[in-house]
């Protein structure tokens, strides 16, 4: 699907998405549980695998009709060997997060996904694994999907580098709660996107699993038993979609734009709130309410690390683009390992729109005051978060932007086009 956006204004009030991040973590807790009610879940492709990954585990999942309620009946710590391979499809959290659980039971689980996801990395986790006692492959042997997990590791000790994924930290700490002696992790490298790691000891400690910091990284006891206060959990808002509603906020609300379920918690990208205070955006948060509410305003580039925040890079660039000044985007280079390489793709098709932007390893500059966004077909890279910042910039570029492989916004905001259009986006489908 391509989608057409002309200049437009929007005004209104926009409720943010349930976190991707804490959906994924909260029904594969409540597959390690022996059940839990997982209230305003994120219904998306990502999600969708981490269900059906619970569900070839042994648990099972029923979703109400209004997609309000998710209720799962887990597999109590011991997952079944799969009778089938586990597809994975595009989503890198689920396949991180679910490899560990594969280590758990004796026989072999096979995991794949689609051809982004198998050229992803995977190497540490599997060699985490392997400290375990467990087996860990690549049928490739080049650390990428498919893999070979199992092996029904006791737990231990391992050695793992946090500045690839702190998926791979989730993972360890999910499922080592639940095998007989616990697993410590000693990171090798400094820790990239922490804020993920603290969602994942956010929804542990929801769940009654207690995983703590250490001075070497992170350790989680085992023997723990999964069970969260009255056998329920919720979602909150996810910040990182709601980067997109703010900056279109604040690029485009002549007139003001109000978005809702903008709690406090654990995640990273909450600091889009902060980078667009820095930029000069006109905005209000109302902490105890959950709203934020941000205007158009006259934006100034800045310079920001996303060394915690990688998801908020395509977010940045899209506002650096149509601010003036310099915004300078650096400790990217961990970005280039997503769902494509986010990097290479912002400064790409930024680049096809008019804006001056120059690509290095591990920064993304873009020259503002250069710039002059203009209408243009630009590639979403089947990547949902350089689809949004793209259709986001298609509101202040001069003539009709068309962003191809649209459909993809599925994998995290599947109604953001409806969104856009109800605030009075110009969108075309």
């Amino acid at each position: 699907m391509d989608v057409t956006i002309t200049p437009s204004t929007v005004s209104g009030t926009a409720q943010a998405p349930p976190s991707k991040s804490y959906t994924h973590r909260a029904i594969l807790a409540a597959g390690y549980a022996d059940g839990a009610v997982v209230r305003d879940p994120l219904v998306s492709a990502d999600t969708r695998a981490t269900m059906r990954a619970v569900e070839a585990y042994g648990g099972s999942v029923s979703l109400s009709a209004d997609e309000r309620e998710l209720d799962v009946t887990g597999f109590d710590g011991r997952p079944d060997t799969p009778d089938d391979v586990i597809d994975c499809a595009n989503s890198g959290t689920t396949m991180r997060l679910v490899t560990a659980t594969a280590a758990l039971q004796d026989d072999l689980t096979v995991l794949t996904g689609d051809d982004s996801l198998r050229s992803r990395p995977q190497g540490p986790l599997l060699d985490a694994v392997e400290q375990l006692d467990g087996e860990a492959e690549s049928t490739r042997r080049n650390g990428q999907a498919p893999l070979v997990v199992g092996g029904g590791v006791d737990g231990g000790a391992v050695e793992i580098p946090g500045d690839v994924s702190s998926q791979y930290i989730t993972a360890l700490l999910m499922a080592g709660a639940v095998t007989p002696d616990g697993v410590d992790i000693d990171l090798t490298t400094d820790l990239k996107s922490s804020p993920y790691v603290d969602i994942t000891l956010e929804v542990l400690d929801d769940y009654g699993v207690a995983a703590e910091r250490t001075a070497e990284g992170f350790t989680v006891a085992g023997g723990q038993s999964y069970a969260p206060t009255g056998g329920e959990y919720s979602v909150p808002g996810d910040f990182s979609s709601m980067s997109y509603l703010l900056a279109a906020g604040a690029l485009a609300a002549e007139d003001g734009l109000l978005v809702t379920s903008a709690f406090p918690s654990a995640q990273g990208d909450s600091a889009i709130v902060d980078v667009l205070d820095e930029m000069g955006a006109a905005l209000d948060w109302d902490r105890e309410n959950g709203e934020i509410e941000v205007s158009k305003s006259a934006l100034s580039g800045v310079e920001v690390g996303v060394k915690d925040t990688p998801d908020l890079l395509p977010t940045i660039a899209t506002l650096g683009a149509a601010a003036d000044g310099v915004t300078h985007i650096t400790d990217a280079e961990h970005v280039r390992y997503k769902e494509t390489d986010r990097v290479s793709a912002m400064a790409e098709e930024l680049t096809k729109m008019g804006a001056e932007v120059e690509e290095r390893r591990d920064e993304l500059v873009v020259y503002g005051e250069e710039s002059d966004l203009t209408g243009a077909t630009v590639d979403g890279r089947a990547d949902h978060r350089i689809i949004m910042s793209l259709a986001v910039a298609g509101l202040v570029a001069d003539g009709e932007t068309t962003v191809t492989g649209a459909e993809h916004v599925d994998v995290s905001f599947p109604d953001f086009f409806d969104v856009l259009d109800s605030l009075g986006a110009s969108v075309q489908r």
